[in-house]
């Protein structure tokens, strides 16, 4: 059976698809990062050339080259090293091994991984696979919105879509499953946004809270300091986005979350709030910022986002955005 947590939806469609023998020859995986997208199309590979009679097993020979990525017919394409975009050798490549018969198993399945960035020339490439697709070829495509696949391209796919898990579900999975305290429990799962991939890996791995502690911090201090801190948290963002534009997206979706747990506080909705470990400070915070300047910083973040995603000059955009940052005071 397929196993994934929460995505039950998915799940049953693919088992469905399976048990009747009426496969799609292309699928899109679609939804937020950490649901389990990928880890669900290597179960459904597993499933297209396990060996035992109720697949995936999981352990057979052939479950077991998949899950280490050494079978000969199962293939995951991602970036790979520095590249920004999936191009269109990559797809190229794609195109002609799926013309040639299963080496060892029964499907060939090809898994795009980050399919968000492929290229068009890439994506257009790949119609070619999707129009005229082999008897015994399974394509996947996982990325965050189908809305980022060429139309040509969703059209020909089915698409599954992932839903983010309520934060108490991903809590109970913590506790009875990775034997996490409640307390610690409520923590991650919150910060996890219902992604209850990000929310497991932190159970094992110090540094990924680490880093967004280490995130709010340098945001608290923006928030708290005067126009030349602010100005240099902006000088330090529009680096860390030079480097990393997907990183410096979800830090300025970090200054939203906390703008809005301070609403929730203001509105008497305390026990909602994500930034669990950060409540005194937000509750300060409450206390001096009008409602209406919340409402106005958390548009001139959006505008923020937009503005980037346009390719604006990110040192300006952010420089502006800390100009029209309201300044703290004591609410009476």
């Amino acid at each position: 059976m397929l196993r994934l947590h929460g995505q039950q939806l998915p799940v049953q469609t693919l088992e469905r698809s399976l048990a009747e023998g009426r496969l799609h020859h292309a699928y899109l995986f679609t939804g937020p990062a950490h649901l389990g997208k990928a880890t669900l199309a290597v179960q459904f590979a597993q499933a297209l050339n396990c060996d035992a009679d109720t697949p995936p097993c999981g352990v057979c020979p052939s479950c077991a080259r998949i899950a280490e990525g050494n079978h000969a017919d199962v293939r995951l394409i991602d970036l790979g090293g520095n590249a920004a975009s999936i191009g269109i050798d990559a797809v190229r490549d794609i195109i002609n091994s799926a013309h040639l018969r299963p080496y060892e198993g029964r499907t060939r399945v090809f898994v795009i991984t980050e399919a968000d960035l492929l290229t068009r020339d890439a994506a257009n490439a790949l119609l070619k696979v999707l129009e005229e697709p082999p008897d015994d070829v399974v394509l996947i495509l996982v990325g965050t919105s189908a809305d980022n696949q060429l139309p040509t391209v969703r059209s020909r796919c089915q698409t599954l879509y992932f839903r983010p898990l309520p934060v108490d579900e991903v809590a109970h999975v913590l506790q009875e499953e990775h034997g996490v305290s409640a307390e610690q429990a409520q923590v991650l799962a919150r910060l996890s946004r219902g992604c209850i991939g990000w929310a497991i890996a932190a159970t094992g791995d110090d540094t990924l809270y680490a880093s967004v502690h280490q995130r709010m911090e340098q945001i608290v201090d923006a928030i708290d300091g005067g126009l030349e801190e602010r100005f240099t948290y902006a000088g330090e963002l529009a680096r860390r986005i030079d480097r990393d534009r997907g990183a410096g997206r979800e830090e300025l979706f970090l200054w939203l979350r906390w703008l809005r747990d301070i609403m929730l506080i203001q509105q008497g909705h305390g026990a909602s709030i994500t930034n669990l470990s950060w409540r005194e400070v937000l509750e300060r915070h409450a206390g001096a910022l009008q409602p209406a300047d919340i409402v106005r910083w958390a548009q001139n973040v959006t505008r923020t986002i937009e503005a980037l995603e346009r390719n604006a000059n990110v040192r300006l955009a952010l420089d502006v955005f800390m100009l029209e940052a309201p300044v703290l005071t004591t609410r009476v």
